[in-house]
């Protein structure tokens, strides 16, 4: 895995001058984890944070009576985990991979004396962060204003506009872990995603979906 590119490619990182970067890389630590292996649970010590080179990263909690809540997925290139960097806390939630995975994990001893030195690296987390508090404040809303089915809508002109905008979008979870990242069970989902086809909103094949009328989507 090249520690460079992938930082270097990073949305938290895009843009830095190359010696950042190579800083960077240099006290990055390379992880592999296999698929349902735990990365960390929440309560762990807040002792650094990661991104994702390769695969993709759940982030969940636990409800008091044992039922699994997604709160956003990662994939390549993503950081996660990094709030407690700033603050010490431990982790507000678990992450575990969904395949298998590879990670840089940033020390935060080493992290907070890099950035000490260079103030730059972390205007552009900043810039980062907020965006995440954003979508986290749309994923909250969604979650207790809207019903399900605007709640599936929304996130599939989500994944349009971060797939580039086509019309034509691929589920990269099982429907399962959509029904859960959306606050509902995989039975209600499917019916859902089957009325949705019946009104010619969308086309269904496996785990491409067409968007055969976004305007109408947005609409719902």
């Amino acid at each position: 895995m090249d520690k460079k590119k992938i930082i270097s490619m990073s949305l938290l990182f895009e843009g830095l001058p190359e010696n950042h970067i190579e800083e960077l890389a240099g006290i990055a630590i390379e992880n592999v984890y296999g698929k349902g292996e735990t990365i960390f649970f929440e309560g762990d010590e807040g002792n650094g944070f990661y991104m994702v080179g390769e695969g993709k990263v759940k982030i969940f909690k636990m409800s008091p009576a044992g039922k699994e809540h997604i709160l956003h997925i990662f994939g390549p290139g993503e950081p996660f985990g990094e709030v407690p960097v700033f603050h010490g806390l431990p982790f507000p939630a678990t992450a575990e991979p969904l395949v298998k995975t590879r990670t840089l994990f940033f020390p935060r001893d080493r992290f907070t004396r890099l950035v000490e030195a260079n103030p730059a690296i972390v205007l552009k987390m900043l810039a980062v962060l907020s965006m995440r508090l954003r979508r986290f404040a749309t994923q909250i809303e969604n979650l207790s204003l809207k019903e399900v089915p605007a709640r599936l809508a929304g996130y599939l002109i989500y994944l349009r506009d971060e797939q580039g905008g086509s019309d034509e979008v691929r589920l990269e979870i099982s429907k399962g872990q959509l029904a859960s990242l959306l606050g509902t069970i995989p039975e209600t989902l499917s019916r859902i995603f089957a009325k949705m086809s019946e009104e010619g909103l969308i086309r269904v094949k496996g785990k491409v979906i067409s968007l055969l009328d976004p305007e109408a989507l947005a609409e719902k």
